[in-house]
């Protein structure tokens, strides 16, 4: 099991989540991919950490950057990290074992704990009620949402479905990989045991708001019936008078739409349906002075996101 981590211009918080990874039990090989940090990255991670492998692209390759990182790794399964995370003492021992027993598992959404206290992200609740259920293959629920810095993957599997896309670079950009590998046949599972921490900067993040919308409309484009991408599209653009956000997010997807459909390449149906039964809203629940029928379902259904 190795790890990958991507950083750009946080030098001393991908300082610390090294010592936090190099004090691992299992003792992992690591990778960091500097997507052209300008604050002297390399040369505290080659003074600090010696024996991390520094790759240097020279460019802002965004989130992109884990598949140079994946290639450069010849371990079968590899955990993904940001400058501001890291694994639990026996997480990925763990993980590796769960793809050793289920050949058909590609990506582990990990359970998510946050900040110095470790409070729970709220992601995982939602991971650990997928209405997509729980396959007899996978060792956990099926789902199609997970957080790239609390993911494990099979290699293999993730550089066949092209890793990360580089047209989306940063911002909501596991949507279409968790798509690639279930189009592919791959299973993607949420494993509670697998625990991963995240210790996000508090400070604003400007213009995560727009790429993430950018993203999900380019994804739409790439990957959904085209009906959905265009109302999808009209909903952005109504809302760009009284939304910046969404004015930036509309231009740059445009920017960029040619580059998607040109890779535009429809999900099976199979997999189509279940990104239908994730956006059908839940049920609300019964009123307790109307109880459903026998054959009614009466538990609200949560959507991975």
């Amino acid at each position: 099991m190795g790890v990958v981590v991507i950083t750009r211009n946080r030098r001393e918080r991908l300082l610390h989540t090294l010592d936090r990874l190099a004090a691992l039990p299992e003792r992992p090989p690591v990778t960091v991919v500097d997507n052209a940090s300008t604050d002297h990255t390399a040369h505290a991670v080659r003074t600090r950490h010696p024996g991390v492998t520094l790759l240097t692209p020279g460019r802002n390759l965004g989130a992109a950057g884990r598949n140079v990182g994946a290639a450069a790794l010849n371990t079968p399964y590899i955990a993904f990290a940001d400058d501001d995370s890291w694994w639990e003492p026996g997480a990925l021992a763990h993980a590796a074992r769960l793809f050793d027993t289920h050949p058909r598992l590609a990506l582990i959404a990990a359970a998510t704990h946050v900040g110095p206290a470790g409070h729970p992200d709220p992601l995982n609740r939602l991971l650990a009620t997928s209405p997509l259920g729980h396959a007899p293959d996978l060792p956990g629920p099926s789902v199609l949402g997970f957080l790239a810095c609390a993911a494990v993957v099979r290699r293999d599997a993730f550089l066949a479905a092209g890793g990360f896309h580089p047209l989306l670079h940063f911002g909501g950009e596991e949507t279409l990989l968790a798509l690639d590998l279930a189009a592919a046949g791959w299973g993607l599972a949420h494993c509670p045991q697998v625990i991963a921490r995240h210790d996000p900067d508090p400070g604003p993040r400007t213009g995560r708001t727009a790429r993430l919308l950018r993203n999900e409309l380019l994804t739409l484009w790439m990957r959904r019936p085209l009906p959905r991408a265009l109302a999808r599209t009209w909903a952005l653009a109504r809302a760009c008078p009284a939304d910046p956000d969404a004015r930036s997010a509309l231009a740059a997807a445009l920017a960029r739409l040619p580059a998607a459909l040109a890779r535009r390449r429809p999900l099976p149906p199979a997999v189509e349906h279940s990104l239908t039964t994730l956006e059908t809203p839940p049920a609300p629940p019964p009123h307790p002075a109307c109880p459903p029928a026998p054959h009614q379902g009466t538990t609200p259904r949560e959507n991975t996101p």
